[in-house]
């Protein structure tokens, strides 16, 4: 960003239900078509809010002289655009956005070279905010901060506040915040920790736990969950199953997981850290893992498995692992590599359950949901 740029002023089209609702049918429209090629049951098409929606946010700074400002680059014209006001994100964030800049600028330390503020908010009223910097902080940046931590902790904001540069990160307190879901009737508690990968959408992330609870219920035998991160889905289905054992490779993720065990009384649930090839050749017999002492593999009879992959989908060695599966439930945050990785799936399953999650509202992207089970021989 440089001076000779000038962010314009945000003021988007106001948007009515009808415009949400259209967004939405045009979605249900392309993610039917998408699966054309297979048999499928009735799309259970799950809404978000139409505002207010997104528990994290990532602005740039703008600097004016000693004034600065939230803003954003226009995706098609790289203009910077300056926000004041953000719909997107969750109320307690846009009620924290102004009293927080009012609060940096009548002190250069805390304002100098100032690039970035993530925002990580909760449903609970907790809020992480960590202000990132092209500088190394001082003990002058500490005091500082901690004195705008504390004021903006007396306007009633229960939050952290980071600072982080390169090779640098200062906590004035915790760097998590501790997330309430309702979930089909039952409260569970997240830890989620800074700079780690939550789910964006509070509300379709309860109605996605809800859908999955629904489409195992009933279900026999052990669930397999790999890359579980913070136990986000584990957690909620292990009431539906005899044991749950699931895999992350992510020391932070891993504490996280088990901390949210630990908090939400789980007790036939196992998270191990290693990959999913690891595992796979664990439960094969092919080679023994010192992480797996005390682990009896051999007394899960894991007939489900849950992957909830990245955009890339599930590369070929994995689709073949989850075959082995009578069932299998699968999340995704794009469809097209979803669809990609049904091509094969679909030789050996069928899909039981078919659902849209509407995770990113007002833009092209939408979550998916399957459960397959496997086909009558």
């Amino acid at each position: 960003m440089t001076q000779s740029q000038q962010p314009s002023a945000n003021a988007p089209a106001p948007r009515t239900p009808a415009d949400y609702q259209a967004q939405l049918d045009e979605k249900r429209a392309r993610l039917t078509g998408l699966f054309a090629g297979f048999t499928l049951p009735v799309l259970e098409v799950h809404s978000s809010p139409a505002e207010y929606y997104r528990m994290r946010a990532e602005f740039r700074i703008w600097h004016e002289g000693d004034d600065l400002f939230h803003c954003m680059y226009a995706p098609a014209t790289k203009e910077i655009i300056k926000i004041d006001h953000f719909p997107t994100a969750s109320r307690l964030i846009n009620q924290l956005m102004p009293l927080l800049l009012e609060g940096l600028r009548p002190h250069p330390v805390l304002r100098r070279k100032l690039f970035q503020i993530d925002y990580l908010s909760t449903q609970s009223g907790q809020i992480i905010v960590s202000l990132l910097y092209h500088r190394k902080l001082e003990a002058e940046w500490q005091q500082a901060a901690e004195a705008l931590q504390a004021d903006l902790r007396a306007k009633g904001f229960e939050l952290q506040l980071i600072g982080r540069a390169h090779k640098q990160k200062i906590c004035l307190g915790d760097d998590f915040v501790i997330e309430q879901l309702n979930v089909a009737g039952r409260q569970l508690t997240y830890k989620q920790v800074e700079n780690s990968f939550t789910q964006p959408n509070a509300a379709i992330n309860e109605q996605m736990l809800a859908w999955a609870l629904d489409v195992t219920k009933g279900s026999e035998g052990d669930l397999l969950e790999l890359y579980c991160g913070n136990g986000n889905f584990s957690i909620a289905l292990a009431q539906n199953f005899r044991k749950v054992l699931a895999t992350e490779i992510a020391k932070p993720s891993v504490d996280s997981a088990q901390f949210n065990i630990a908090a939400n009384g789980v007790d036939n649930l196992i998270i191990l850290r290693m990959s999913a090839e690891e595992f796979t050749m664990a439960m094969r017999g092919e080679r023994e893992f010192n992480r797996l002492k005390g682990v009896d593999l051999k007394s899960y009879q894991c007939n489900t498995i849950f992957v909830d992959p990245p955009r890339a989908g599930l590369d070929d060695a994995t689709v073949k692992l989850v075959q082995e599966y009578d069932n299998i439930l699968y999340i995704s945050c794009n469809p097209e590599t979803l669809q990609a990785n049904m091509t094969v799936l679909g030789e050996t399953h069928e899909i039981a359950r078919f659902a849209l999650f509407d995770q990113f509202p007002w833009t092209h992207h939408m979550e998916a949901g399957v459960y397959l089970r496997r086909k009558a021989d």
